[in-house]
C-alpha cells in the first residue's frame, strides 16, 4: 500500500550576500512560526558574530534558530557535515510542530541539505600535510592554478586565497584520481524525503555593491574589531586565519599594523563583492528556486508576501 502523507515542508530563503536575506527570514518566521535554520558556512561557528552577518543576539533569543553556534572556531566544516546537522535540526524542528526555515548563501550547503553528498575519499595525513607545506611555500595562487590544470570547475567556484577549499580539492584528485567536481557529480540520495520551496533574492549588482559597501563599514563601525582583537588575545588567531573568512583577515591586519583601517574596509568590499559574483552564478546554475526581486522600490513586505501566497497556493 502506498504512503499518501504530503511530504514535509522546508522553505529556504537564499541569495547573496547583503541581499536582505535575514531581514526577510526573520519577518516570516514571525509570521509562521517557523524556526530558523543556518545555511551559511561561516555563521555555523558560534565565536563569530559581528562579520558574519548573523541574526543578532536579541533575533536569536526571540525565536528560535538552529546551527548559528553549532561549531567552535577551528572546529572543521564540510557540506557532508552540514547536511547530517541540518536533516537532524529539520526533524526535531518538525517534532516540535514547527517549519524548518532554512536562511543563507553557502550554495554547496543547500545543495548537500536538500539533495545529498555523494561519498568523498578519505583524508590522507600523509598528503594534506605535504600539501599544506606546499601552501605556505608557494601561496594559495599557485596551488589554486594547479587546481585549476586538474578541475576547472572546482577551481572556477573557489576563490584564488581559499586556502583550505583549494588544498581540500588538491587532496581529493592526488588520492583519488578524480577531481572533486566528479564526486560532486555522483548521484546522491536525500536524506530525508520532503518537498521544498526555495526563493532566491536578487538584488541589481551595483545597488548590491552599494549594499555591500554600507554593510562593511557598519561591521568596522559595530565591533569586529573588537571582536577580532578579542579572538586573538584569547589564542584564536591561528583558528581565525585557517579560516579565511572575510572581514576577519582584514580585521587581524589592522591589529596587526600591516594594513590601515580605511585599506581593510576596502578589500572586506571588493572581497565580499567577488563572493557575492560566485554565489549568483551558483544560484543561478544550480538552483532551482523562485527569484524575488529586493532591488530599488522592491520592499520587504512585497517579497514577504509572495512567499506566503506561494505557501498557501
Amino acid at each position: 500500500m502506498s504512503d499518501s502523507r504530503p511530504r514535509p515542508l522546508v522553505v529556504a530563503v537564499v541569495g547573496a550576500t547583503a541581499s536582505g536575506k535575514t531581514e526577510l527570514a526573520e519577518s516570516l518566521a514571525a509570521t509562521l512560526g517557523a524556526e530558523i535554520v543556518c545555511a551559511d558556512s561561516r555563521q555555523v561557528f558560534r565565536e563569530l558574530e559581528i562579520g558574519t552577518g548573523k541574526p543578532t543576539p536579541e533575533e536569536r533569543a526571540e525565536r528560535p534558530h538552529q546551527l548559528f553556534d553549532a561549531l567552535a572556531l577551528g572546529a572543521r566544516a564540510s557540506a557532508g557535515w552540514y547536511a547530517r546537522a541540518c536533516a537532524a535540526a529539520r526533524q526535531e524542528i518538525r517534532a516540535r510542530g514547527r517549519l524548518p526555515l532554512l536562511v543563507g548563501g553557502s550554495g554547496l550547503y543547500l545543495k548537500a541539505a536538500r539533495e545529498g553528498l555523494a561519498g568523498e575519499p578519505p583524508h590522507d595525513p600523509e598528503v594534506r600535510p605535504r600539501l599544506a607545506a606546499e601552501l605556505d611555500a608557494h601561496g594559495p595562487e599557485a596551488l589554486h592554478a594547479r587546481l585549476a590544470a586538474v578541475d576547472p570547475l572546482t577551481a572556477a567556484r573557489l576563490a584564488p586565497r581559499d586556502r583550505q577549499r583549494v588544498t581540500r580539492a588538491l587532496e581529493v584528485h592526488e588520492i583519488s584520481g578524480r577531481p572533486l567536481s566528479w564526486w560532486h557529480a555522483q548521484p546522491a540520495a536525500p536524506l530525508l524525503d520532503e518537498r521544498w520551496l526555495v526563493f532566491e533574492l536578487v538584488v541589481a549588482p551595483g545597488e548590491l555593491r552599494t549594499r555591500i559597501t554600507a554593510r562593511t563599514r557598519w561591521m568596522f563601525d559595530h565591533g569586529l574589531m573588537e571582536e577580532t582583537r578579542a579572538l586573538m588575545e584569547a589564542g584564536r588567531g591561528q583558528a581565525l586565519r585557517a579560516l579565511r573568512a572575510v572581514g576577519y583577515d582584514e580585521a587581524m591586519a589592522v591589529q596587526e599594523g600591516s594594513m590601515s583601517r580605511a585599506d581593510a574596509e576596502t578589500r572586506t568590499s571588493a572581497r565580499t563583492a567577488q563572493l557575492a559574483r560566485r554565489q549568483r552564478t551558483w544560484f543561478r546554475h544550480q538552483v532551482q528556486a523562485s527569484r524575488l526581486d529586493r532591488s530599488g522600490e522592491a520592499d520587504l513586505t512585497v517579497a514577504r508576501e509572495e512567499i506566503l501566497r506561494v505557501l498557501n497556493d
